[in-house]
């Protein structure tokens, strides 16, 4: 429902509302002078809110960069190296009413930069809550720009070459100036760094350490400390800082921060810290093992029995007496320090090593040890035999610093010797008295060797000389079994022919004097598988002989004897093998000399049954099958031990036989260089 109007209410509306507009019209207007004026102002004044936003841009500085008037952000209009800047500029004045003038770029509308100088005054609400700012912007001097600009380039140029973080806060705490290093050191830029607050460049959990340190500072006292800090990307350092404040007209108007990384010094004090507690604790053990063993030598010295211990200087004055050397001669310490040595030399020292005690000292002093055995002294006149070792003892620059002379009772060894040169002497009578049996004992055999061969040999002569004749004649008679008698002695007496003549060759070659030459095997080889070859001309023989043989030292007609009984018997016991296999090879000997083998494929023999395998006229086969007599394998025994070696078998019934044999090498044994032939594995 409408309100019903009142004619006297209307005259009082309209009385009231007449003074109101004209007030409004009054303020406008003065407004609108108050714009004019600031428009035609020589200097830019610009007015922007909390957001720095811009409220009001005068005409002027609209026409310095060239823009009209529309909504623009500070941003807008500041060049971007200076955002940081600009943004510590407002919040300084918004949260204490005060930031100081700021010279700064901005940005003409066609790009280019306009170097201005830039100072604000706040305005707040009856709240105290900031409303705007109100900044004027005046241009820098050209005349006065280009080399301050300059001059700050130049200075950041050179901060920024110096591995130093440096930093310049004003007294508000707002970063004014900082070089490439220390910025980089949170993760910024230079230009982002100006106009930032500390609290926001310094993490929070580091602010209660630095600010107490920051206030001493801004109070005017230099703070110099050492800290650990964590860079951007998360690594530890340690810094040396300085906080040095900055005096003008008498107060402090800022404080210059300067850091030092440090951590590589810290490292290595730590490692030097770390060394220097694990050399002492190394000194401490060595120390302590030093003195365990020095006790353990001092006990060892006093209780030695049989020797005695003590030192001289250079001219053979006894310096230090020990325990064992009171004990062994009898002399107390007050007794014989400062004496010569040579008061404990027996005068009289009969079969002793040496003559002049000084030329004892020379020797032991120029070889660094010397050893002499003689009659030593005792205290109450007695002797004893003794061994003494004089050593000279020299620091590590050389220098003689003194002799220990360690002395043993040899009395009782002096006495065994004597006894054992007794024994000696009888020995070699005895030997000299043996030796003559020997010789007579040979000279018998020599006598019974020239009987056998003569004696023996000359009735078998007969004997086979008289069976021929009966052969003749029986043969026309037509009896064959007075012939078969008749062979039957041819054989066994050219048997028993044979039969002495090993044994006559067996006995020679116990007393053959062996003329040790350079042999080379496989010549020797040679000639007696060429004898063998025409012996057996019928035979197939499959002939297996290394091409590497080597040069041995011997005899060369003893060995090629053995190595025809050797082979002799391989090729006589290989006949029902067609082809036979003879295989010959050599190995290095471990302990010296070379190795030999004959192998053959032929019939073999139990080993175990062979226990006189190299006695003279024993055979394994019997006579009816392989003929022989017994005598060869003996007689290879006995050159090869000759020589110095040993021969051996291994072999098993119808599985072939392998004689080996060792023998000297002629010349130095090789390291490595071992032929391949050498390494090879022997057959079975």
């Amino acid at each position: 429902m409408d309100t019903p109007s009142v004619p006297g209410m209307e005259t009082a509306e309209l009385a009231h509302d007449q003074p109101l507009d004209a007030r409004t019209q009054e303020l406008q207007a003065a407004l609108d002078s108050a714009r004019a004026l600031s428009d035609s102002a020589p200097c830019g004044l610009l007015t922007y809110d909390a957001a720095q936003h811009c409220v009001y841009v005068n005409q002027t500085l609209l026409g310095w960069l060239g823009r009209s008037r529309t909504a623009l952000h500070l941003h807008e209009l500041v060049a971007p190296a200076w955002h940081g800047a600009l943004g510590a500029h407002v919040e300084s004045l918004r949260q204490s009413g005060h930031a100081e003038p700021l010279a700064l770029d901005l940005l003409h509308a066609d790009g280019q930069t306009l170097r201005v100088h830039l100072a604000s005054t706040p305005t707040f609400d009856p709240a105290g809550q900031f409303l705007h700012g109100n900044a004027t912007v005046t241009k820098a001097a050209s005349t006065a720009s280009a080399p301050s600009i300059a001059s700050d380039n130049l200075l950041l140029s050179i901060t920024n070459r110096i591995p130093a973080r440096l930093a310049y806060y004003d007294k508000n705490l707002i970063c004014r100036f900082a070089n490439q290093a220390h910025a980089e050191r949170y993760g910024m830029t230079p230009a982002d760094m100006v106009g930032s607050p500390l609290s926001q460049v310094v993490r929070p959990e580091v602010l209660p350490d630095i600010l107490p340190r920051v206030a001493q500072a801004l109070s005017g006292h230099t703070q110099t400390f050492e800290a650990e800090r964590t860079s951007a990307n998360g690594q530890r350092n340690y810094y040396e800082i300085h906080y040095v404040p900055d005096f003008q007209n008498g107060s402090v108007e800022g404080i210059l921060m300067e850091l030092h990384d440090i951590s590589e010094r810290r490292r290595t004090e730590e490692f030097v810290l770390h060394a220097n507690h694990d050399l002492e604790e190394r000194v401490r053990e060595r120390s302590a093992e030093l003195f365990a063993s020095e006790q353990r030598y001092r006990l060892m010295v006093d209780a030695i029995q049989d020797y005695c211990i003590y030192f001289v200087d250079e001219n053979g004055g006894i310096t230090e007496w020990t325990e064992s050397a009171q004990r062994l001669h009898g002399h107390t310490r007050s007794q014989i320090v400062g004496r010569s040595y040579e008061v404990l030399l027996a005068e009289d020292n009969a079969d002793e090593d040496e003559v002049d005690p000084g030329q004892v000292l020379r020797l032991a002093k120029a070889h660094g040890q010397w050893e002499t055995r003689g009659w030593r002294l005792r205290e109450d006149g007695s002797r004893f035999w003794a061994h003494t070792v004089l050593t000279a003892l020299r620091n590590e620059a050389g220098e003689l610093q003194g002799l220990s002379s360690i002395t043993r009772d040899m009395t009782a060894a002096k006495s065994l010797e004597d006894v054992m040169n007794d024994l000696n002497r009888e020995l070699e009578k005895r030997v000299a008295e043996r030796t003559q049996q020997l010789v007579a004992a040979n000279k018998d055999l020599d006598v019974f060797s020239h009987m056998v061969s003569h004696d023996l040999r000359a009735p078998l002569r007969h004997i086979a000389s008289f069976v021929s004749l009966l052969q003749e004649q029986t043969q026309a008679s037509g009896d064959t079994l007075a012939l078969q008698y008749q062979n039957s002695i041819a054989k066994a007496s050219k048997r028993m022919s044979l039969m002495i003549e090993g044994l006559l060759e067996y006995a020679r070659l116990g007393r053959v004097t062996i003329a040790p030459q350079p042999v080379p095997m496989a010549q020797l080889l040679q000639g007696v598988m060429a004898h063998l070859k025409q012996e057996n001309p019928d035979r197939r023989i499959e002939w297996v002989i290394e091409n590497d043989l080597p040069v041995v030292r011997g005899d060369a007609m003893l060995l090629a004897q053995a190595l025809g009984n050797l082979l002799d018997n391989a090729v006589k016991y290989t006949r029902q093998r067609d082809p036979a296999r003879i295989e010959v090879g050599w190995k290095v000997n471990p302990v010296g000399g070379r190795t030999f083998y004959i192998a053959d494929n032929g019939v073999g023999f139990d080993l175990q049954k062979a226990h006189n395998l190299f006695v003279m006229f024993q055979r394994q086969h019997h006579s009816m099958d392989y003929e022989g007599t017994g005598t060869g394998l003996a007689l290879s025994q006995r050159i090869i031990e000759r020589h110095g070696g040993r021969i051996w078998s291994e072999t098993a019934p119808g599985e072939g036989c392998t004689f080996f044999f060792t023998l000297p090498f002629d010349g130095l044994e090789p390291e490595m260089a071992f032929p391949e032939s050498s390494m090879a594995t022997l057959p079975n």
